[in-house]
């Protein structure tokens, strides 16, 4: 960390958002984005600082507050043209562990990236990003590529963001930090996509609240809570539909190792935990609610990679 308290991630001190620069050195000068090549700046363990998004993959898509972001690795530095896979480590590792941490990411925008939502010349400050979901697949060139979601948080949102600063490392002390006695509070417009309540409950009541995978069904004051987790995520790439047969019931815990990729479920219904290589047993199931295996055939496909790097 450095004099004035910043430790690389969050808000570059002293740069507002839409600033022009003429280089990548003088995006490192003022440490907005540290690398004068690369286009991701942080590390596995940390998560990622930074993120250069200047057209240099073939399968990024610049949709202005959303971007999907391709990973490093695996690409022809003469041709630009991806020849090989790419691994779930570097650069690709620090924006997986981004997501996990849920601490926003810099987003910088070069003169050839897409024209609707670049610069015409140097690169530009975007502001913050957070990495909403990440996933493997076969891109254009036919090789494996690991892919980004990212979303822009508004300026009230950024500016009151707390989780901006890095997760200490292990064996690092932690400081307990100041906070606010008196938190403000501000109105702000945020686009989301609007998820059917109908279909969530449906699916929620089918199960009497239990968790497909565990069972557990959890009691709280107002009643029973669970929770509805789409198999196939809404909008654009994923595009799946907000349909019962796309919905699952489950805990939170679940529901998060779901999203993860750390749970994987066959046609049969079969529950492996990747993280152990063991099966839980079964989906549970209801009279009335019946999963599209398509669905789950598409959460396996894109999010099972990971594991097979990280158990070597």
């Amino acid at each position: 960390m450095t004099s004035d308290g910043f430790d690389g991630f969050g808000a570059a001190p002293g740069v507002a958002v839409g600033r022009l620069f003429t280089n990548r050195r003088a995006l490192a000068e003022a440490r907005v984005h540290r690398p004068l090549q690369a286009g991701i700046c942080g590390t596995g363990k940390r998560g990622a600082e930074s993120i250069v998004v200047s057209g240099g993959y073939e399968d990024d898509q610049d949709n202005g507050g959303t971007i999907v972001y391709t990973g490093q690795g695996g690409r022809n530095s003469d041709t630009g043209l991806q020849i090989d896979d790419q691994e779930l480590t570097r650069g690709n590792a620090a924006l997986a562990t981004s997501m996990a941490t849920g601490i926003p990411v810099r987003v910088v925008r070069g003169w050839m990236g897409d024209p609707q939502h670049s610069p015409t010349t140097g690169y530009r400050y975007d502001g913050l990003f957070r990495v909403v979901d990440y996933w493997h697949e076969t891109g254009r060139s036919d090789f494996l590529i690991w892919r980004y979601r990212l979303v822009q948080l508004d300026f009230v949102e950024a500016s009151n963001d707390e989780s901006t600063t890095a997760v200490p490392l292990r064996g690092t002390p932690v400081v307990e930090p100041a906070g606010q006695e008196a938190p403000t509070r501000t109105e702000a417009m945020v686009q989301r996509i609007v998820r059917s309540t109908r279909v969530a409950n449906f699916v929620k009541r089918a199960h009497d609240f239990a968790c497909q995978v565990c069972g557990n069904q959890l009691r709280t004051p107002t009643g029973s809570y669970a929770e509805a987790a789409h198999i196939r995520g809404l909008g654009a790439p994923h595009n799946g539909p907000d349909v019962a047969g796309n919905v699952l019931c489950l805990c939170p815990n679940h529901h998060t190792l779901f999203d993860f990729g750390t749970l994987a479920i066959a046609d049969d219904l079969t529950i492996t935990d990747r993280a152990t290589g063991t099966e839980l047993g079964r989906l549970r199931e209801a009279p009335g609610h019946q999963v599209d295996p398509t669905h789950l055939s598409y959460h396996r496909d894109h999010y099972s990679e990971g594991w097979k790097h990280t158990q070597g």
